[in-house]
């Protein structure tokens, strides 16, 4: 079983930053794939970046060059630093990460509101 515990949501005006993070906690641990999912009112859950073991990242096009997606593999921790926000990037932000046997783990996420 993994447990997942994100934070870093929050209010920021346009142009702001902010950064979420996602630790993943468990027995025997180890961790596959690690990304960014987000969802909008009346929107369908859409991939935002992700990351592999190795480094290897993808991003959904909306967000190259604004948002970078890292993680500590010793911390299986993922992070997501994201900059020059828009009031479109408003959503509430999902950690999914690839567990032991390819199991997928979702977390409770958390909001980002991008307003002035």
């Amino acid at each position: 079983q993994v447990q997942l515990v994100e934070s870093g949501g929050g209010l920021v005006q346009p142009g702001g930053s902010l950064r979420l993070s996602c630790a993943a906690s468990g027995r025997s641990l180890r961790i596959g794939v690690m990304g960014w999912y987000r969802q909008a009112n009346g929107k369908q859950r859409e991939l935002v970046a992700s990351i592999s073991r190795g480094g290897t990242t993808n991003y959904a096009d909306s967000v190259k060059d604004r948002f970078t997606i890292s993680r500590d593999n010793a911390e299986n921790t993922v992070y997501l630093e994201m900059n020059s926000l828009k009031p479109e990037d408003t959503a509430v932000y999902y950690c999914n990460v690839a567990g032991p046997l390819n199991m997928i783990y979702w977390g409770k996420g958390t909001l980002g509101t991008v307003s002035s």
